[in-house]
């Protein structure tokens, strides 16, 4: 039984390692790439965005703070760039609707007509396998 779990605990932290040198690799190009993408929008939308941090989350892609606040996952700059974009309007429309109400998903349409087919193919990805 002990050597088992050691044996687990051994395959999690090389795979941590794995995943954390992917993320460091990684970190500096998705800044810019959703910066980029980000600055745009904000402009678009007229919103000020106070601070931008780039995570590996588990399970998120995009969160935004009620102090103006977007995390990103880094992953979000691998995805296709129609999806990547649809990351950053969600969140840069919370700027403006802190939630999900029929106003929020209006704000997304405007520069995303089809976000529920892109939301869709978002939600059929596994973010934690995610690795390119």
């Amino acid at each position: 039984m002990g050597r088992k779990n050691n044996d687990n605990r051994l395959k999690n932290e090389l795979r941590m390692t794995s995943i954390t040198k992917h993320f460091i690799l990684h970190k500096p190009e998705a800044r810019k790439a959703i910066k980029e993408q980000l600055n745009f929008f904000a402009d678009l939308y007229g919103v000020k965005i106070n601070r931008v941090f780039i995570r590996n989350q588990r399970s998120r892609w995009g969160s935004c703070s009620k102090l103006g606040n977007l995390n990103f996952n880094y992953k979000v700059a691998l995805l296709p760039k129609e999806l990547m974009n649809y990351v950053i309007v969600h969140e840069v429309c919370h700027l403006i609707e802190f939630n999900h109400s029929k106003n929020f998903w209006n704000q997304v349409g405007k520069t995303v007509p089809n976000y529920k087919e892109l939301r869709k193919k978002l939600r059929a990805i596994n973010l934690t396998a995610l690795i390119v």
